[in-house]
């Protein structure tokens, strides 16, 4: 896709209601071999990824959309080439990560069935000159595609999701212990200004893609963050890198026909004749209906994605439901059995801090700066703290608890049949220096 494609495949410098030429236009071997790969590869991604859930949003479905890359039989497909060609054993599991060997497998089938398909079409349809009106509608569907990719992650950056605003118990956490990916994510996550800049940046662009006259411009604004997004996931190890890549090919499908046009003119500086925008009707007036269809489909993503971002902070961004003790309790003293433990980092038994930030868990944080995690439940009435063991569905705890004044807790209970008595007093988060606000003028840098 790097050599430039002839301005007769560009639904931009060519009307394609004048199609009446088209059968006379013999497109060369090579750009007919590469359509029809291109065609085969870039389609089958879009059904078999996370792309085709983006591409039919309908928030009240009562079903979810397949991922008919996970199921008979492109599994079954993927499992023989990983198992038989390339002597690997890719396991399907839900991971959360989208560079398992798994999905590196499953590249390479749609490259396989891609090459197989383009070597039995190349048979089958010896004749055809070109595919000038299947490239137009394929360029459609690689517009939608992409443009409903970048939607999805601009939301989930607009109304800070992505990288959510920092976890309590990261603030105790010390550096040395972030992977590459946390420190990153963490970072974007402590500054939501700029988390909804790049969310933003990615609604306009993927927005630009559902008008034809703005496609080039979205495609251009689509390949410099798609190549930021993956430069990111190369550096920090987040394990997103095939999909990022394939975002990049995405829009280089979409700029591929406009090489020589974009070098005629920031490279020559050339003056450039108005695009013609693509026909898909064969009247002004379906045609007229064409664009709006596509300008309405944008718009429901558009719309989609103002509903549901608001919902989901609510849910588990920023705006959702605090714990009735939040915040970080620092454990002044602590005892067992009636014995006071001092706070050794050897001892495993003994608390520095509690976390409290959901009204469903909580965290102790030991001495050695490990943490032990807890789902619970507070009753503000009884003033009680009933903590369970994800691991262990028998195993429960019960707290009663004490708030002489705001700032103080006194924690009083059975934990494994030892009487523990703790003393907590709230921590400031203001000095933990996660927000400082915003200087215009500062004598000298502050960084810590």
């Amino acid at each position: 896709m790097a050599q430039p494609i002839e301005p007769a495949m560009s639904n931009h410098t060519v009307a394609e209601d004048t199609v009446s030429a088209a059968p006379s236009i013999a497109w060369p071997v090579s750009k007919r071999l590469v359509f029809r790969f291109v065609f085969v590869y870039f389609g089958m991604y879009v059904l078999t990824t996370q792309m085709l859930a983006g591409l039919i949003n309908i928030p009240f479905l009562p079903f979810g959309i397949p991922d008919f890359g996970k199921i008979p039989p492109m599994r079954n497909l993927v499992m023989w080439i990983g198992n038989t060609v390339l002597n690997v054993k890719p396991v399907l599991a839900p991971t959360g990560s989208g560079d398992t060997l798994y999905d590196w497998t499953q590249a390479l089938t749609l490259i396989a069935i891609a090459t197989v398909s383009t070597i039995v079409w190349s048979l089958l349809d010896k004749e055809r000159l070109n595919y000038v009106r299947l490239y137009k509608w394929f360029r459609l569907f690689i517009r939608f595609g992409l443009g409903t990719t970048m939607l999805g992650y601009g939301f989930a950056k607009f109304f800070p999701l992505q990288m959510p605003t920092v976890f309590l118990s990261r603030l105790l956490e010390p550096y040395g212990n972030f992977s590459p990916m946390g420190v990153l994510w963490y970072s974007i996550g402590a500054a939501p200004a700029y988390e909804i800049f790049l969310g933003f940046s990615e609604i306009v662009a993927g927005s630009l893609l559902f008008i034809p006259r703005t496609t080039l411009l979205g495609a251009l604004m689509c390949f410099n963050l798609a190549v930021g997004i993956f430069m990111v996931n190369m550096t920090f190890d987040v394990p997103v890198k095939l999909f990022a890549f394939h975002l990049i090919l995405f829009s280089l499908v979409l700029l591929a026909p406009e090489v020589q046009r974009l070098f005629n003119l920031f490279v020559l500086n050339r003056p450039l004749p108005a695009a013609v925008p693509p026909q898909f009707g064969a009247s002004q007036r379906s045609n007229r209906i064409w664009l709006g269809a596509q300008v309405v489909y944008g718009a429901w993503f558009i719309a989609a994605g103002l509903y549901q971002g608001p919902k989901s902070m609510k849910s588990f961004g920023a705006d959702a439901p605090k714990s009735p003790l939040f915040g970080i309790w620092h454990i002044d003293t602590m005892t067992v059995n009636g014995e006071v433990l001092p706070p050794l980092d050897t001892d495993s038994t003994r608390y520095r801090n509690a976390i409290f930030q959901r009204p469903t868990g909580m965290t102790f944080q030991r001495p050695d700066l490990t943490f032990l995690t807890y789902a619970n439940t507070i009753d503000t009435i009884k003033k009680t703290i009933v903590l369970k063991k994800g691991t262990d569905s028998t195993w429960k705890a019960t707290l009663a608890y004490q708030r002489p004044v705001n700032e103080q807790l006194i924690l009083d209970g059975d934990v494994d049949g030892k009487r523990v008595h703790m003393q907590l007093n709230l921590r400031d988060l203001s000095k933990l220096n996660i927000n400082r606000g915003f200087h215009w003028v500062q004598e000298q840098p502050y960084n810590r």
